[in-house]
């Protein structure tokens, strides 16, 4: 508990979030000036029938839910009275289908990391009308940069995604033909229109409300793999490969910021008025309002997030464009590159090398010698992600000598985070014409100053860090309290958001320059391993 005293909380609102990420649950009340008035969390277990196969019990998801809030309430003395909205942020693209009349899920969650329907995914991929989709817009792409208007036309951005449109098993379409196909009576319910399909916001919702309420919001929907962010539709090319919707119920879409009904699982009822995905509530929580403006999450792996404005983005370099949110009728986009191995890559260091006990030693290590001497570490464990989309390059530490000590392997693995950085971060530009000149970074990586002081040297921008920076709760909690009337958008937020330290670049340009040319290099050399 971070709690005021009760006489000071009388008559003061408070806002609940249910921050459901992909290992854990976390309950968050704030107060009115976003001062955290209690938290907890609670691990949720994950299921691996198969290689490759990753699920969660979706009664678990929800009874995490029910208690971080219930002992969160509990801490604080507060009744459901006191809380002038819920927010419920989650984990992207898991899905899940259950039985509108029990209640009862037919199969457990399916996560975005699961990979079962690769081959069926690679089959769809290579059909004679995704080559095609692929050869008009590969034709169109190479022509595109010679013109600013052949990029930003909306045919013209469609036909670039067209380049290397595909499918992939983290689709939620992908996890629900699965499941038709392979759990019995599933196709049978699904005739009777019986079956409901959702994400894990729609799961969520739907128990709290006791299934009156079965809706997602934008910034989810167009996290599944099902959704065109160009159209502002249900995607016909994405789900009539699977064969969907057929007879499933899809889910109704709401603003993020709204309503999304009560909740009396705690007594008197709680307004839902917020569900939005995970890394764009961190946008919103570092109030990256303006065109151009950039949040980096460093956690597991690290997510980019350009806020593109009103209108989505196409991307040459395979960036993913999709809604950040929607508010009072209005529209905003993003454009998101994913770096698989961030805070991995700390892992690995701990518990591969155990050359750390724990992630925190990395910072003094890093400072403890003057530069890598020529060390580079490519983590590419699984592959490169963005912009370089290379599945089999593999981890490389290139460089070292008789000389070289543990301190700068550390070093190097954190400025390995920085480059990968850079490199999504150049390409967004390229893709946008925006230029990037400050990033706001959150996300528990983040506490970590050797790596915002190299991120602001290589990038030579500044780098924001908060107070909070658990940024996804913050976001959902700002945007429950929008509609709730809490809170008016954009003053407040921009207002009330605490900074913690900003960094500023102190590199010059030709180091910058060199260090980045090695790490090219580097990466070179872990191209196409496997």
């Amino acid at each position: 508990m971070h709690g005021a005293d009760g006489g000071q909380r009388m008559n003061e609102k408070y806002i609940l979030v249910n921050d459901v990420g992909t290992t854990g649950t976390r309950a968050v009340i704030f107060d009115h000036e976003t001062n955290i008035i209690s938290e907890v969390y609670r691990e949720i277990p994950q299921i691996f029938p198969e290689p490759g196969w990753t699920e969660q019990n979706p009664a678990d998801l929800f009874e995490s839910c029910m208690e971080v809030t219930r002992k969160a309430l509990d801490e604080t003395g507060l009744q459901p009275g006191d809380i002038a909205a819920m927010g419920i942020a989650t984990q992207r693209a898991t899905s899940m289908i259950w039985d509108a009349e029990t209640g009862e899920p037919v199969y457990n969650a399916i996560t975005w990391q699961d990979t079962r329907m690769s081959d069926a995914c690679e089959k769809i991929n290579h059909s004679p009308l995704f080559k095609m989709l692929h050869l008009l817009g590969g034709a169109y792409q190479r022509i595109a940069p010679l013109s600013e208007g052949l990029r930003k036309n909306l045919v013209g951005k469609m036909l670039i995604t067209a380049a290397h449109f595909t499918v992939t098993p983290a689709q939620s379409s992908a996890h629900a033909r699965w499941v038709l196909d392979n759990v019995p009576g599933a196709e049978e319910k699904a005739a009777a229109g019986r079956l409901l399909l959702g994400t894990v916001d729609t799961w969520i919702v739907w128990n709290y409300t006791r299934g009156v309420v079965h809706a997602t919001d934008y910034s989810n929907v167009s996290a599944t793999g099902m959704y065109d962010p160009f159209g502002m539709r249900w995607s016909p090319l994405l789900l009539k490969p699977f064969r969907l919707p057929g007879d499933l119920v899809f889910p109704e879409i709401r603003e993020t910021s709204g309503d999304f009904g009560v909740t009396e699982a705690f007594g008197d009822p709680i307004p839902i008025k917020c569900v939005v995905a995970d890394q764009q509530a961190a946008l919103f929580g570092e109030a990256c309002f303006e065109r151009g403006s950039v949040k980096c999450t460093n956690g597991t792996g690290t997510f980019i997030d350009m806020n593109t404005g009103d209108e989505p983005m196409a991307s040459i370099h395979r960036m993913t464009p999709m809604i950040a949110w929607r508010i009072g009728g209005e529209t905003t986009y993003i454009m998101e590159g994913i770096i698989s191995s961030a805070g991995s890559s700390i892992q690995w260091l701990r518990d591969n090398l155990q050359i750390i006990k724990e992630a925190a030693e990395t910072e003094e290590l890093a400072q403890a010698c003057r530069d890598c001497g020529g060390v580079y570490v490519v983590p590419a464990f699984t592959g490169l992600t963005a912009p370089y989309w290379d599945p089999f390059a593999r981890g490389t530490v290139i460089g070292l000598t008789r000389a070289t000590t543990k301190e700068q392997v550390v070093r190097a693995t954190l400025e390995s985070i920085a480059y990968q950085c850079k490199d999504v971060i150049e390409a967004m530009q390229k893709d946008t014409g925006i230029e990037v000149r400050s990033i706001k970074a959150d996300g528990g990586a983040s506490a970590n100053n050797f790596l915002l002081q190299f991120l602001a040297d290589i990038l030579d921008v500044e780098v924001e860090r908060p107070q909070i920076l658990e940024a996804t709760a913050l976001g959902a909690a700002f945007l429950a309290g929008i509609a709730a009337g809490m809170w008016r958008y954009p003053d407040d937020i921009e207002r009330i958001r605490r900074i913690d330290r900003v960094f500023s670049s102190g590199m010059g340009a030709g180091m910058r320059d060199s260090l980045f040319a090695g790490w090219k290099k580097a990466v070179g050399r872990a191209s196409q391993w496997a």
